[in-house]
């Protein structure tokens, strides 16, 4: 497959999702740590946009620690509604009014642990959009599937609902996120080796170009997530069609979460040339 990084240079973006881990000091602390580090490496030109997105209830906190920062804020989930009856839930709107850009969707413990099907998932991405949020819609498979040979088949059936919408939405293609999330190797301790990223992350791309168009396949971004790390994030980063990633336990630590930042190669693009 072509890779599409000499076709259309797409800005790279590190995004860290927190999961259910903070409280108010930590996030202090942490978020203080990250930002103070940012200013003090890039103070002329990131290499790339730097996202953190903490659990709902620190994202007020997290807003105003990064008042006057480069780095953005987002959120871990939406609802599919725009509001009503709906107890517990948070809305595209609410995220958007805190100052959020960015929201992960169809996070695989999202999928597994709360049975959000690629359906329910798709319209939660047609809220994000309609709200002005940048979906980061996560895509993977199990360690049976990938033994089984099913990769490509499953991460076809995850991406085939969201086709539609990448093709009718108004906004730039830049302004989509999807992200390869290989379940098997998300705090396992297996590592998906950068064959079998570039592989699957060359697929997507492939379908997206063949349903949709070269030009949206050459500027729809696409992360890796799965055990990134200080260590291998500069060579995952410079796969062809990687263009970031999305880390889990490493964004909880700001030195590991800066290291991973740094791994992006030139300033504003992704290319490795």
């Amino acid at each position: 497959m072509t890779p599409w990084r000499d076709v259309m240079p797409r800005q790279a973006l590190v995004a860290g999702n927190w999961k259910m881990n903070g409280t108010t000091a930590f996030a202090r602390d942490l978020v203080g740590a990250i930002r103070d580090g940012v200013a003090a490496t890039y103070p002329d030109q990131l290499p790339g946009e730097l996202l953190i997105c903490p659990p709902h209830p620190l994202l007020q906190g997290v807003q105003a620690l990064l008042a006057n920062s480069p780095i953005l804020l987002g959120g871990q989930n939406i609802s599919e509604h725009k509001s009503g009856p709906h107890t517990g839930e948070v809305s595209a709107d609410m995220l958007h009014d805190l100052g959020c850009r960015a929201v992960i969707l169809g996070h695989s413990e999202r999928r597994s642990l709360h049975q959000e099907s690629d359906a329910l998932i798709a319209r939660k991405v047609a809220a994000a959009l309609q709200a002005q949020l940048t979906p980061i819609v996560c895509l993977g498979e199990s360690l049976q599937q990938r033994q089984n040979q099913q990769t490509l088949e499953i991460i076809e059936k995850q991406l085939s609902p969201l086709l539609p919408l990448l093709r009718a939405q108004p906004q730039p293609p830049s302004s989509w996120v999807l992200a390869y999330e290989p379940i098997w190797a998300i705090g396992s301790g297996l590592h998906a080796q950068p064959e079998q990223i570039q592989e699957v992350h060359a697929f997507i791309r492939q379908q997206i170009q063949q349903q949709v168009g070269a030009t949206i396949a050459s500027q729809c971004r696409i992360l890796y997530g799965g055990s990134v790390s200080p260590g291998n994030a500069a060579e995952i980063f410079a796969l062809p069609d990687v263009d970031g990633g999305l880390i889990g336990g490493a964004s909880l630590k700001a030195d590991s979460f800066l290291s991973i930042f740094a791994a992006l190669s030139t300033p504003q693009t992704i290319s490795n040339s």
